[in-house]
């Protein structure tokens, strides 16, 4: 069953903390919890993580602007809406200044609370998709720029470096695991627009019915269960970076109003009838040969035109195969809570002989899953998790294990069940952590429990 978003309603009228809870738990499925005043907020604060929470600004003693300052500073990805009364207006547009997601006035609309809130669940969750790129970025860049000292990489940063000033659109080409969307993280960062936000939307995850109303947004009553207008991702992003992943995936009708865009500036909600326009820089990314789907009638030539202004293209790790020592460090040093595991010299030289079609994120993978096996500070030939295709590869046909004789040989399917279920025992069960630690949404982590039918211990269970 997915995990329902949890709320606290903080407000010293205990009429409004009933009513507040009771319509958010019937209509809008949440689970609520209340506090009649800043410091049982507090309390509560310390000991759970809220998605959302609804603030009266004015309460006797500890304020509403105290406990907005107290979650500012300790849970940022938590949204606040600021419950006001009409002469607050002043006071609930400072809030804002300090953090506040929005405000809603008293005596509130239930409608519009609930469709505020939905907008700051979004709002939430690009947070989160932030702050896990942040760590993911910073994991594979060093103090002095990134990780890997292949020329040919260097080639590759060297480029994003130069690009990164201009304004010209940026295609993004690798194959699957190379890491497009950190080196689109990295032209955001190094670019004038770092300060406004970068927007990623994967277009081969979202149904080619529901992407057109992604990107641009739709209004009340557009189709079935728009029972709001939503901003589309455009909207989000202006000012700052829209990032297109997996842009060969988009379908002819879609490419066709993504053309529009790009060449105007403009675009209308789906069920709108009114241009707008916004300021973005459009980053893109493929795994595809473009000029190939353009060849095929797949793919639209002049959009193509319009995303490649500029190329960069990432090099498969089978190509910088000398980066994988720095890469294999990065990734023990990240999982390590004390002293950082080194790999042995012959489990070294088994991994330098494979040509990873998985790329950085195969690797990344064994890595994590060999550091769970091996007990002592040393990752063994033994402690290695590693795909039958592998040890075929580097014709390891039986290496001697200290434990049973054999390899280890698992798929990473396996694998990747082993991790999850180890990261969720870890966080006793929270599914949120969990799916920040592995850097998914909590969506995602929910459909992979389900396919891999993973036990999630209860939150109570520490054992």
């Amino acid at each position: 069953m997915p995990k329902k978003f949890q709320i606290l309603v903080v407000d010293d009228e205990e009429s409004i903390t009933f009513l507040l809870k009771t319509e958010l738990e019937e209509l809008g499925g949440y689970d609520v919890d209340v506090a009649l005043n800043g410091t049982e907020a507090i309390n509560l604060l310390q000991s759970k993580i809220y998605d959302i929470v609804l603030l009266d600004i004015k309460m006797p003693r500890v304020s509403g602007i105290d406990v907005l300052k107290f979650i500012t500073e300790h849970s940022p990805t938590t949204q606040v809406i600021m419950l006001t009364n009409i002469v607050d207006y002043k006071t609930a547009i400072e809030t804002m200044k300090l953090g506040a997601y929005d405000f809603v006035s008293k005596p509130y609309d239930t409608d519009q609370l609930l469709a505020t809130m939905s907008r700051a669940l979004d709002r939430r969750q690009l947070v989160i998709d932030k702050e896990v790129m942040r760590n993911e970025l910073n994991r594979i860049t060093g103090s002095s720029g990134i990780i890997g000292e292949s020329p040919v990489f260097k080639n590759v940063i060297e480029n994003v470096r130069k690009v990164a000033a201009s304004e010209a659109f940026v295609l993004v080409q690798g194959l699957s695991g190379t890491g497009k969307e950190l080196i689109a993280h990295l032209l955001h960062n190094e670019s004038p627009r770092k300060e406004r936000p970068f927007v990623a939307v994967n277009c081969a995850s979202i149904p080619d019915q529901l992407l057109e109303s992604e990107l641009f947004g739709h209004e009340k009553g557009s189709f079935t269960n728009a029972y709001s207008a939503k901003q589309g991702l455009v909207e989000v992003a202006d000012g700052g970076t829209l990032f297109l992943d997996e842009v060969g995936d988009i379908s002819q009708p879609t490419q066709a109003k993504l053309l529009r865009f790009l060449e105007t500036g403009e675009f209308r909600r789906v069920g709108g009838t009114a241009s707008m326009r916004v300021g973005v820089r459009v980053i893109s990314a493929t795994n595809k040969n473009l000029q190939k789907e353009v060849q095929e009638g797949r793919f639209r030539e002049d959009l193509l035109y319009r995303l490649n202004v500029v190329s960069i293209q990432i090099p498969p790790l089978k190509e910088r195969k000398e980066d994988i020592p720095l890469l294999i460090e990065y990734f023990t040093k990240r999982k390590s809570k004390s002293k950082t595991k080194k790999v042995s010299p012959e489990a070294l030289a088994l991994l330098m002989q494979y040509d990873w079609p998985g790329n950085v994120r195969e690797l990344e993978h064994v890595i994590e899953g060999s550091s769970i096996l091996s007990q002592g500070d040393i990752i063994e030939l033994s402690d290695l998790w590693i795909n039958p295709s592998l040890a075929q590869q580097v014709h390891f046909p039986a290496v001697p294990a200290s434990n049973n004789g054999y390899q280890r040989l698992v798929s990473l399917e396996d694998l990747e069940k082993v991790h999850i279920q180890k990261v969720l025992e870890h966080h006793h069960g929270n599914r949120l952590k969990t799916a920040e630690t592995l850097g998914i949404t909590t969506k995602t982590l929910y459909l992979k429990i389900k396919r891999y039918k993973i036990p999630v211990p209860s939150p109570g269970d520490h054992s």
